[in-house]
């Protein structure tokens, strides 16, 4: 299907969807793609600059976008408790859920504040906590989206395996397709 354009998004007018890692990248041209498509997009992103940017930067492409940025560090257990409680008492559903935010090949090692790998508590088990608190607010058909890097080719061999027996669940060579998560 090498034809596929954002034009081919069916309007999900209605429909709610929160994108991780928004202020940039491609978040944002996931959450640009679902405002053009009419959805109520809630962008998230640890610097409140970027993220108004980011909202100025969609808003002019489409003027009538309903859109809105809200904090969220992934790095932080409590930041992820703290937007689950803020979206569920303002949001009576979620249809879509995009984990996209990451941090990647940070120059020395670092901890979040709950004592976890920066990269490992970011991009895995912050995605993790967030997808578990908003399991209540998912409406009949929802959609859960996560990406993951293709760096993860490069990582060697011992180091996919220390991380596949700490219960992390990682596909080698692309995304996951289709996963299955139960609430």
């Amino acid at each position: 299907m090498t034809d596929w354009t954002t034009a081919d998004i069916p309007s999900l007018s209605g429909r709610t969807a929160v994108v991780t890692g928004a202020t940039g990248g491609l978040g944002y041209e996931t959450a640009m793609a679902l405002a053009g498509a009419g959805a109520i997009v809630i962008l998230t992103g640890r610097n409140d600059a970027k993220g108004l940017r980011a909202i100025e930067g969609i808003c002019e492409r489409f003027p009538d976008a309903l859109i809105a940025y809200e904090h969220l560090d992934l790095a932080s257990l409590s930041s992820v408790a703290d937007f689950a409680r803020r979206f569920a008492a303002g949001n009576e559903q979620l249809d879509l859920l995009v984990n996209n935010a990451g941090v990647m090949a940070l120059p020395k090692r670092q901890q979040t504040e709950n004592g976890f790998e920066m990269q490992l508590g970011t991009n895995y088990l912050g995605h993790y906590a967030l997808t578990a608190r908003l399991c209540r607010c998912f409406a009949g058909r929802r959609r859960l989206v996560s990406s993951i890097s293709r760096a993860l080719r490069t990582a060697p061999a011992r180091s996919i395996s220390m991380i596949c027996k700490a219960s992390v669940p990682i596909v080698r060579g692309g995304p996951i397709a289709s996963p299955s998560w139960r609430c």
